[in-house]
């Protein structure tokens, strides 16, 4: 009863109403306990200072007439005021004329009025008389005790704490009954007439609403109740309508269902077809591409093959004596069948990268050195078209990168390829730079550009930006389609920006490392100081396409750049290109430190001159060479044109089993093999090969893969199988060149692999890298 009397909404309201009320009277009447506190002590002082202003008359005259028994009556007079406990005349030196006290009141509460109002208080007042105002007679001296006043303070203030109290509780049941008569039991009416509301009810039950309440707040709740229940009936008839409605359209739904059913099932069914065939169709994809496959690796062995046999016989013939013209025609068929090679490799790489077959390297390497060796090997391309060949490398560019040298050669070699042959004037700048952990390369042209539609073929195979370009320049198209496969396959992006007549710009962002390394450099910290010593003097017009690589690389290296012609001193920077004379008279005549002279077509100005010459387009490394050079300044020599392995030296004329069965490519192999000192001996297959083997002693073997009878692969695993060759070094030399072909021979026993066809510069690295080393003198020779 308890409880459920506290959950009423009168009683809630009435409890905080008076703790409100209470909190708020609390507040207030400590308000006015405080206000009383400082009148009663205001109060206290007015009384004691009226009683010595009373008493100091009297006493004045009796201190000036000395008589003590008017002094002790004064005093008994004052110590019949309540407060006061003890009260004295002292004379004017200090001596009690008179005195009388009395004990103070002792009482429990007597510890709060001493905290509130202290304990005592002492009084004093001068006598004198008004004829005499300068003569001292003493002073008037009360001592008061202040519990009577502060006894007074203690019982109003607890009459204002009660009677604040009692009107808070009365308040409290004056609103208890309020709220009980105006909001309770009205809201208990309602609560009444809605819990006989059902919706099973045959009548229709509705609130009323309470009497005087018409108007307010709950009159409008029982009104809004009562449309609820309205709704709630009309939606009710509603719900009735919709469950006949159900019934009737129950057996249609299920005829629907059943019929969807069944088409769902028709579906499944020609779906389940359509996945046999796509897995038939995949099938049949997969056993194309290991068919295009065996076809690449069969075509990429029987096109090699002759086409070794056809470079090797036209290199061995331009070596021979010939007349001009045959030499000329010679040499064009070399530089066809190498045009040739070039193709074919190009079409293996893109079915590698299809087939994603191609492996990637992530080795140590510069790209700043391979821009420039790219650079150099198309310059000479540029010049015979009449073009510059420019390269911006950023000097801040890091030394070296992890990644695939191989394939980030071949792609710049590419564009700049394809930008060399699509500008027929101005230049092709290629611009390096690095940020955000990503190599940006870019190669710039002022060639014939391409339109909108040819830029969205551009990347695909065997696609050219339109015919008229394939008709003009020639080419297969497949170039970019391979540049655009590496850079995916390096993660990277190749974006082209170009139009018609204006040139082409390609952009191609790949994700390198920075590879951090010790190396030693040959810019070194002295020469550089004293390069900033001396500075360099430009006589290079601002036209010119490759001052502005040269002008920043001199001033990354912080070395001071003047104008030669303002002033005439430190090293002269010229640019010649051909017969110059006037420029090199200028070069004659110069004052300063030393002279370099740079040009595209240095090799002609070399006949002419004695001061260092530097090959533009610019190399770093070059270029600070030759700023030593001039400038006499000795350095060591250039990590960055060191070979990874040490040079190799000319090796003893060697002994070499050659196991090929094609008539002409015995012939190449022999005549290269001779023409580099050494003795041959030929077998057709792998067991005249190993007879071979067992009648004679050789150096090093050049072991062909495919042959009759018995092929390459057997034939070293038999080699190898006997102890006696263990220490015999097998070359393969084979047409295959798919992935898997090297490890295929490694795994067989052969130590290296060269692929067909070859030059007689790299069987003679491949020779040299594996050649034994010569047997020890015998103790009886001298």
């Amino acid at each position: 009863m308890s409880n459920w009397f506290r959950k009423r909404l009168s009683y809630r309201l009435t409890r905080d109403t008076v703790l409100v009320a209470m909190a708020v009277g609390l507040v207030l009447n400590l308000i006015q306990i405080t206000l009383d506190y400082f009148s009663a002590r205001e109060s206290m002082e007015s009384e004691v200072h009226a009683l010595m202003e009373i008493s100091q008359s009297p006493a004045s005259q009796i201190a000036y007439n000395i008589d003590v028994r008017l002094a002790e009556e004064l005093l008994d007079g004052l110590l019949r005021h309540p407060a006061t406990i003890d009260a004295r005349i002292i004379d004017s030196e200090g001596l009690t004329m008179a005195a009388a006290s009395q004990s103070s009141l002792s009482s429990p509460y007597r510890w709060l009025s001493d905290l509130l109002f202290g304990e005592s208080l002492t009084f004093s007042s001068e006598l004198h008389v008004k004829q005499l105002q300068d003569l001292p007679l003493g002073r008037l001296v009360v001592t008061i005790d202040t519990y009577h006043y502060g006894l007074q303070f203690l019982e109003r203030s607890l009459y204002t704490l009660v009677s604040g109290l009692l009107k808070s509780l009365a308040l409290s049941a004056a609103l208890l009954a309020i709220f009980y008569v105006v909001l309770t039991r009205p809201m208990l009416n309602v609560i009444g007439a809605l819990s006989r509301v059902t919706a099973n009810s045959p009548e229709k039950i509705r609130p009323p609403v309470p009497a005087g309440h018409g108007e307010d707040e709950i009159g409008t709740m029982v009104g809004i109740i009562n449309q609820h229940l309205e709704a709630i009936d009309s939606s009710l008839v509603q719900l009735r309508s919709a469950e006949s409605a159900m019934k009737n359209y129950s057996s249609q739904l299920e005829q629907e269902v059943a019929d969807r059913t069944r088409e769902i099932s028709e579906k499944n069914s020609a779906l389940q077809r359509g996945n046999n065939a796509l897995v038939r169709a995949k099938e049949d994809a997969v056993r194309r591409a290991k068919g295009r496959a065996n076809f690449l690796a069969s075509m990429s062995h029987e096109i090699r093959t002759p086409l070794n046999g056809l470079l090797g016989m036209l290199g061995l013939a331009v070596e021979g004596e010939l007349d001009p013209v045959q030499r000329n025609r010679i040499e064009i068929a070399l530089n066809a069948g190498e045009s040739l090679m070039n193709l074919l490799n190009d079409i293996l790489d893109i079915s590698k990268v299809e087939a994603g077959k191609l492996d990637l390297e992530n080795i140590p390497f510069s790209l700043r050195h391979l821009i420039e060796e790219c650079a150099t090997l198309h310059a000479q391309q540029a010049r015979r078209k009449g073009i510059d060949l420019v390269t911006e490398v950023d000097p801040d560019l890091p030394e070296q990168f992890l990644g695939d040298p191989t394939r980030t050669r071949q792609i710049l070699n590419n564009l700049i390829s394809n930008a060399i042959k699509f500008t027929d004037k101005g230049l092709v700048r290629v611009k390096a730079s690095y940020s955000a952990g990503s190599f940006r390369l870019e190669v710039i042209d002022t060639g014939i550009g391409m339109s909108k539609q040819g830029l969205h073929r551009i990347f695909s195979a065997f696609s050219q930006a339109d015919s008229d370009t394939t008709r003009r320049y020639g080419g297969t198209g497949l170039g970019l389609t391979l540049c655009r496969q590496l850079v995916e396959r390096m993660h990277g992006q190749i974006l082209v920006d170009s139009s018609e007549g204006t040139g082409t710009h390609f952009t191609v962002t790949l994700p390198f490392p920075i590879h951090e390394t010790e190396e030693a450099s040959i810019l070194s910290d002295n020469a550089m100081e004293a390069l900033r010593d001396i500075g360099v003097a430009l006589a290079i017009p601002t036209s010119y396409p490759h001052r502005p690589a040269l002008e920043s690389q001199l001033r990354a290296w912080h070395i001071p750049v003047r104008g030669a012609s303002r002033h005439p001193e430190g090293i002269l920077l010229i640019a010649i290109d051909g017969d110059d004379a006037e420029s090199l008279a200028y070069a004659d005549n110069w004052s300063g430190t030393g002279v370099v002279i740079a040009g595209t077509q240095i090799n002609q100005v070399s006949r002419h001159t004695r001061y260092p010459l530097l090959s533009l387009p610019m190399r770093r490394d070059e270029l600070f060479q030759r700023l030593c050079q001039a400038a006499g300044i000795e350095i060591g020599e250039s990590p960055g044109h060191q070979a990874d392995t040490p040079p190799l030296q000319p090796v003893r004329p060697l002994s070499i089993l050659l196991v090929e069965d094609n008539e002409v490519n015995q012939m190449v192999a022999t005549s290269l093999l001779k023409k580099l000192g050494h003795r041959v001996d030929q077998a057709e297959n792998g067991e005249r090969a190993l007879d071979a083997l067992e009648s004679h002693r050789y150096d090093l073997v050049l072991m062909d893969c495919q042959m009759p009878v018995m092929d390459g692969y057997e034939t070293t695993r038999r080699i190898r199988q006997n102890p006696a060759y263990d220490g015999l070094p097998i070359i393969a030399v084979t047409a295959n060149v798919m992935q898997g072909d090297r490890e295929s021979c490694i795994a067989a026993g052969m130590n290296d692999y060269i692929t067909k066809p070859y030059n007689r510069e790299q069987l003679r690295a491949m020779i040299e890298r594996w050649a034994p080393n010569p047997p020890p003198a015998s103790p009886e020779q001298p």
